[in-house]
């Protein structure tokens, strides 16, 4: 379908909401966090979209875009080469329609690195989680934190191994694949989630902070 065929209006994005569809947001993580369409999945364009989206997003299920305006042929484009065959449609003019029609918004809580460090002292419930691959994991982390791998995501029961009260920081090694992982947890219902700007490449410059080093060879 061309782009013209695939451009919702407010009501008929609304009404596929409705029905069931997911709202697969491509705008930058940064943007994203700052407000978004609730229940909507994070997976901003870029080298690893369609890496992520054919990961997590089942091939079959029917999907709304949410894209900057310069973007969304670009969007099209990529879910067609990723074989999904049922993307109902883009919002037409993003975001900011959604947003001016005074519709309710959700976001996600940005902190940084300090911080982080900062309410570790504090903070009985904070759970720290490390969304990067086991391999980068050992290669240095933060010593309390739990190492998740975004791919694990697939399986909607990871996330339900979190307490709803529990505070959780989610990084990973810059900030893109947090937010996706951020973006499912609050489609669960979690809403103390923290975003780690900078991810553990902020993490590790910050002093004293206790991390986990990997092992030295021997040889």
């Amino acid at each position: 379908m061309s782009k013209e065929q695939l451009s919702l209006n407010l009501s008929q994005f609304k009404t596929y909401l409705q029905d069931g569809a997911l709202i697969l947001d491509c705008r930058n993580p940064t943007t994203f966090t700052q407000g978004y369409i609730p229940n909507s999945i994070n997976i901003g364009n870029g080298g690893a979209f369609e890496e992520w989206a054919g990961l997590l997003i089942p091939k079959t299920q029917p999907v709304l875009l949410v894209c900057e305006n310069g973007e969304v042929e670009s969007m099209i484009g990529q879910m067609k080469k990723n074989e999904y065959t049922k993307v109902l449609g883009f919002l037409q003019g993003g975001f900011e329609t959604w947003q001016n029609a005074n519709e309710n918004i959700d976001l996600i809580i940005d902190v940084e690195a300090d911080e982080l460090k900062m309410d570790m002292n504090y903070d009985k419930r904070l759970v720290i989680l490390d969304v990067r691959t086991e391999t980068e994991y050992n290669l240095g982390h933060v010593q309390s934190a739990v190492n998740i791998p975004l791919s694990q995501f697939v399986d909607s029961t990871i996330i339900a191994g979190f307490e709803e009260n529990d505070n959780i920081y989610i990084h990973c090694e810059g900030g893109y694949r947090s937010v996706i992982a951020a973006s499912f947890f609050k489609k669960e219902g979690y809403h103390n989630i923290r975003n780690i700007l900078g991810g553990f490449k902020s993490i590790k410059e910050q002093p004293e902070m206790p991390l986990v080093e990997p092992k030295q060879s021997e040889n």
